[in-house]
């Protein structure tokens, strides 16, 4: 997660409007993914985009149409998600994030907002995003942590999956770790970081890449702890992404451990 002023400072902050005369609003925003499915509007509720386009079309008194930076899954958190939304009411900057935090559930914090340049998108302006998944490793689960961490008590070989980790970095095909691909979807995306990282009792996974599919994350996750457990050698990578098959890799990992953590502009 990235603090306000660091957000702040990487936006293209502008007072300029588009052709309708709209300001375009970005928004840094957390939220526990617990109760929500998913990130994306569907026909099931509650969604996160949702609840959101809801409660600012109850203060800005017209339709809102948001875009996210990530399209989140059922049971997944954000600690640093961005949207950004066009808009001809006249609500300072300053007031946004208050006001938004008054008519949404208290499982959704905005704590930062600046108009910015009509050609940011908070999706096709990111340069990358980071994703934590995090693991309780003790014997027994707590109830302070359980809604954001996966619990996994078994022994699990940290080294291995590291070794195992180094194999997702570069330019790869991941089909392999997405679901729904199409045939002509791109399934290339650039990994710079997967490292998996031991801290009091926690056993934290970071993912940091230019983009990610549908499901990735889960299912790199779910592969590195079958390496953990010595069902996959670390080398098993290689077989798999070369496989560009949902099917070679593991089951994907529970959605309460995975939480986008970061985007960078």
């Amino acid at each position: 997660m990235i603090c306000p002023d660091r957000f702040l400072a990487t936006l293209p902050r502008s007072d300029e409007r588009d052709a309708e005369g709209r300001r375009n609003i970005a928004v840094l925003l957390q939220y526990d993914g617990t109760e929500f499915l998913g990130f994306q509007r569907q026909a099931q509720i509650p969604t996160v985009q949702q609840t959101l386009e809801e409660g600012l079309e109850r203060l800005l008194k017209h339709p809102v149409r948001i875009t996210a930076a990530g399209r989140t899954d059922t049971g997944v958190h954000a600690a640093g998600q961005v949207i950004n939304f066009r808009t001809t009411a006249r609500i300072p900057e300053d007031r946004i994030c208050p006001a938004l935090n008054s008519v949404v559930p208290k499982s959704i914090v905005a704590y930062a907002a600046a108009q910015v340049a009509p050609r940011f998108s908070a999706r096709f302006s990111a340069r990358s995003r980071v994703y934590y998944y995090v693991m309780a490793t003790g014997d027994y689960p707590s109830v302070f942590t359980r809604r954001f961490t996966y619990h996994y008590p078994w022994p699990l070989d940290v080294a291995a999956m590291n070794r195992a980790a180094s194999y997702f970095r570069g330019n790869r095909d991941f089909r392999s770790f997405c679901v729904e691909a199409g045939p002509q979807e791109n399934t290339i995306r650039t990994v710079f970081l997967v490292r998996c990282r031991q801290r009091r009792g926690l056993l934290i996974t970071v993912v940091h890449a230019n983009a990610f599919l549908r499901g990735m994350v889960r299912a790199v996750m779910g592969t590195l702890i079958d390496v953990g457990r010595g069902k996959l050698a670390p080398e098993d990578i290689e077989r798999i992404l070369a496989a560009r098959s949902r099917a070679a890799a593991s089951a994907a990992a529970p959605p309460q451990g995975l939480c986008l953590a970061r985007v960078n502009y």
